[in-house]
């Protein structure tokens, strides 16, 4: 950095700059919802929506280079555990819940979408745990972790609409985190642990 860079007139000339950016960015903005144009619905991420309340329309995406999953559900576990407990459900004993939430799928992809989702709340199968956090594992290897505080907001999903869940969106079950974007929605998982690490002891975005 030379000192010139560091002159009255060359901050000046940057803050005017920025300053043009914002103000170019605003009306642009506001012209696109003025009139309606092609971006208007767009969320605050930037995505566009595209399906929402409509299951069959729901794209179906994977992280990077995962991808689906041959599962069987009459083999397929989920195993849980917290402590020295460990607890493994069934498919047709996750079926037996129907907590509802909906909730807005927003990809890094560039849509979103709005859907019902039933399964259960996460908070009921760790039995009001309230230490560490919940790490969260994919049959592919994909994993995300959220602290514990959030179990009761975290839905583990078995339908979509009034649908099992597809081979594409998860089945047999998938996370379904409302408020964050699409790359914390775990498909196909197969493991919920408990442990002592902080929520924020991962990766901001998953390289698996």
């Amino acid at each position: 950095m030379r000192a010139v860079d560091l002159s009255r007139r060359s901050l000046l000339r940057a803050g005017a700059l920025v300053a043009g950016a914002g103000l170019t960015y605003a009306a642009g903005e506001a012209a696109l919802r003025m009139f309606r144009l092609p971006g208007s619905e767009r969320r605050f991420t930037g995505s566009y929506e595209f399906g929402s309340l409509e299951p069959s329309q729901l794209p179906a995406t994977q992280w990077m280079f995962d991808s689906v999953p041959v599962i069987d559900p009459r083999a397929w576990r989920l195993t849980v555990r917290f402590g020295s407990v460990t607890r493994e459900w069934t498919y047709e004993e996750l079926l037996g819940f129907d907590d509802r939430v909906r909730a807005t799928l927003d990809c890094t992809g560039g849509f979103f979408s709005t859907q019902d989702w039933s399964g259960v709340w996460i908070s009921r199968l760790l039995g009001g745990r309230e230490m560490g956090s919940i790490h969260i594992r994919s049959a592919t290897g994909y994993d995300r972790r959220f602290a514990i505080a959030n179990a009761g907001r975290l839905l583990l999903a078995t339908r979509l609409g009034d649908m099992p869940l597809d081979a594409g969106h998860g089945f047999p079950v998938r996370l379904v985190a409302p408020d964050r974007r699409g790359y914390w929605w775990v498909k196909w998982v197969t493991e919920i642990r408990v442990d002592e690490l902080p929520a924020w002891w991962q990766l901001p975005f998953p390289v698996q």
